[in-house]
């Protein structure tokens, strides 16, 4: 610990918060768009309206049990499973935030939808070079996805891509046993999961540089 750059600490843990705090905003705005939210948000967000609990909550009960379904498969306790944690329930807080933020509004027209959702694939894309850029912990869910990915031996894209099928397919079921029909799954939750990748790649090229500048140095 007495070889930690507190300055550039603060700065990688500043800039990972507000990672987080954008993700939740582009959450939040692919909610309130109506054409379907993002497939890893698909199953906190089908949970909370069937249990009548805040997005944020179910956000942090579910990332919570990725977390205990990591501590499985690897068969140990590791301390960095409690940032995970950390940061889980502070995202849960950001999200009910964002919601809070931005009420009902949603654009009048399909077309007013799509620029939301459009703005929230943005905001997405923008959030996850934020927060994995800086290099301090994995979110939950990508926490699992390696794990999954270690002890299968497969690579990290092929899980991902599995991991949020997975979850979309828990969504769908969870909807139709207990909503009686399909919420929360559309063509924005596709163009998600095409598409929020394909940007954070994008934004990298312009923020990746400054990071790295700012956190490390380099």
């Amino acid at each position: 610990m007495k070889n930690v750059n507190w300055p550039r600490f603060a700065a990688r843990l500043g800039i990972y918060c507000l990672g987080l705090w954008v993700l939740a905003l582009g959450i939040a705005l692919s909610v309130n768009c109506r054409l379907g939210v993002s497939p890893v948000s698909s199953l906190p967000y089908v949970v909370s309206l069937i249990s009548k609990v805040s997005l944020g909550t179910c956000t942090t009960v579910v990332y919570t049990v990725y977390i205990l379904a990591q501590m499985v498969l690897s068969r140990k306790f590791q301390p960095a499973l409690l940032l995970q944690l950390a940061f889980s329930t502070l995202f849960g807080w950001f999200v009910d935030a964002a919601k809070l933020l931005l009420g009902d509004f949603c654009l009048p027209t399909y077309f007013g939808q799509l620029a939301m959702l459009a703005a929230s694939i943005l905001l997405i894309g923008f959030s996850l070079v934020l927060y994995i850029d800086v290099k301090i912990a994995p979110m939950p869910a990508e926490g699992l996805v390696g794990c999954i990915a270690e002890k299968t031996g497969k690579p990290f894209s092929s899980m991902k891509t599995l991991f949020d099928c997975t979850s979309v397919a828990a969504a769908i079921v969870l909807s139709f046993l207990f909503l009686g029909g399909l919420d929360g799954i559309r063509e924005g939750t596709v163009l998600t999961a095409l598409l929020a990748g394909r940007m954070m790649g994008v934004l990298r090229k312009f923020i990746g540089p400054w990071i790295q500048k700012v956190c490390f140095g380099e």
